[in-house]
């Protein structure tokens, strides 16, 4: 082994090495033979004790490849120029603080214990491909995957083949490039899959092409310079939450679509989407009744909601702003809450009837959502529409009234339609008027003064009773006596509804306009 170091050579002889000799090794390497550059290269050997290189410094590459360490290895404290590590059995690795200047490989290995990266600086990238990581804390499946407080000065490649029985702690750790789980496993069932509290990434996340979380996916408070991007992954948390992301800024797109699966409520309040917040063709499981999708106070250029079917459980958009919602009836969810969202526009266009059932929250009435709605529409020209929303918000508000005020709702809906159908006021005005002209035609009342009785005009007669600020002299020459007197107390009565309904519409038309 000391003659291939000094010639740069790969050792491999399939027997044992001691770890205390490679320790050794590296402290105090011997001199290389001339012509050559001097590198510590083994493979397909199994090394016994514990290889301690804490503290140590390593100017060069430690590389094992198809190893079988005997007990874990310490590079606490380290300073290597990098680290590989190919298709190596470990019962666990520590790296507390460890600095490496280039790059740090752990693919295809099998590392069963705590693989502790805390506080770690990475010049180059992280790669993960192919290596399964379990841990063994209190609880198996506890503590696989430590990459709290870390630095990495390039990608984490944790992709194809990479699984995690265990939690994978990213916490508080600054990617410089793309963090790429693409194909990765991470299994925790019964807690954090993946807690990333305020991590920093200057590129992409990538969770796409078949990325699996069984437990909870937490990103609160994250920053990502790209893209959050989970295209037909699939995260599972029983009761709990697949995905928590509440207050994670996400430069670019955040997709939770394209045959994304989610066995469990998505809690993603207060976040801040510069692009596209995208859900079409996704599936959240959640039981009716229970939360869904909760997106409360957050930001987005451009929210789909076009889900793969429409989303049984309830979700919560109140005080969410975008510049476009996308959306459809036949996929709407069953309860949604949107008291306080703000949208400029909708997409597709459809008429107003379309979009009306998506305004009915499971708690009950709210104003808020009725009012946005008609402002879209007459914001794009669309007036009729708009009135078309206002008049659905009075006949729900109908429903909340007590019993007087729904008796008057219900004749003003009857009679203007709330002031949106003011023509409906003209045509009652005109089968009052003709009533009444053909009953005093028909019957006419009797001159108050027989002396100097008035020509009797039925029609002027009639307007004088209906229209309540009218006086052309006739009622007060005309009284009509027995059934005719009650017939002219109900026109009179049905003048002064009409005209104070018909007032509120013509109000409700000027301070639309």
């Amino acid at each position: 082994m000391w003659a291939a170091f000094r010639r740069g050579e790969w050792y491999a002889d399939g027997g044992e090495v001691r770890a205390a000799v490679v320790r050794r090794l590296l402290l105090a390497p011997p001199p290389a033979e001339p012509g050559h550059l001097p590198r510590l290269r083994i493979r397909d050997v199994r090394i016994t004790g514990r290889l301690d290189l804490a503290e140590a410094v390593v100017a060069g590459t430690l590389r094992l490849r198809n190893c079988r360490f005997e007990q874990a290895p310490c590079l606490d404290g380290a300073a290597l120029g990098a680290l590989e590590l190919r298709d190596c059995v470990l019962p666990g690795l520590s790296g507390v603080g460890v600095t490496i200047g280039g790059k740090c490989e752990i693919t295809g290995c099998r590392v069963e214990g705590p693989t502790d990266l805390y506080g770690a600086s990475i010049g180059g990238t992280l790669h993960l491909e192919n290596s399964r990581l379990t841990g063994h804390g209190e609880r198996r499946g506890e503590r696989a995957l430590h990459l709290l407080c870390a630095t990495v000065g390039g990608d984490i490649q944790a992709g194809s083949g990479f699984t995690v029985d265990g939690r994978t702690d990213l916490r508080d750790t600054s990617v410089r490039g793309s963090v790429v789980l693409t194909g990765a496993e991470l299994r925790n069932p019964s807690g954090t899959a993946l807690k990333a509290n305020r991590l920093h990434i200057g590129g992409n996340l990538n969770c796409r092409g078949g990325f699996v979380a069984e437990g909870t996916v937490d990103l609160c408070d994250a920053r990502v310079g790209g893209g959050a991007l989970f295209e037909d992954a699939s995260l599972s948390a029983g009761h709990g939450s697949a995905l928590r992301a509440h207050g994670i800024d996400v430069r670019a797109e955040f997709n939770l679509c394209d045959g994304f699966t989610a066995l469990g409520r998505l809690s993603m309040s207060s976040i801040t989407v510069r692009s596209r917040f995208c859900f079409k063709d996704s599936l959240i499981d959640a039981p009716a009744g229970q939360p869904a999708l909760i997106s409360r106070r957050s930001t987005a250029s451009e929210l789909d909601l076009r889900f793969r079917e429409p989303v049984k459980g309830w979700v919560s958009l109140s005080h969410t702003r975008v510049t476009v919602l996308n959306a459809t009836p036949e996929t709407w969810p069953r309860a949604v809450r949107m008291d306080g969202m703000v949208y400029d526009s909708l997409l597709p266009q459809l008429p107003a009837r379309q979009r009306l059932p998506l305004l009915a929250p499971p708690e009950g009435f709210t104003p808020q959502p009725y009012e946005q709605l008609a402002a879209t529409y007459r914001q794009h020209g669309h007036d009729r529409d708009a009135r078309t929303v206002l008049l659905a918000q009075q006949r729900r508000l109908r429903g909340t009234l007590p019993w007087p005020g729904r008796v008057w709702s219900g004749f003003q809906d009857l009679t203007v339609g709330y002031g949106y159908r003011p023509m409906r006021a003209v045509w009652w005005l005109c089968a009052i008027m003709l009533s009444g002209i053909l009953l005093f035609t028909r019957w006419p009342p009797q001159a108050v003064d027989p002396g100097k009785p008035p020509h009797f005009q039925a029609a002027i007669y009639t307007f004088d009773l209906v229209l309540p600020l009218v006086d052309f002299g006739q009622e007060q020459a005309f009284s009509p006596r027995g059934g005719l007197q009650w017939a002219a107390v109900v026109l009179v009565c049905l003048g002064w509804l009409l005209a104070t309904t018909a007032a509120a519409g013509a109000n409700r038309v000027l301070r639309r306009n």
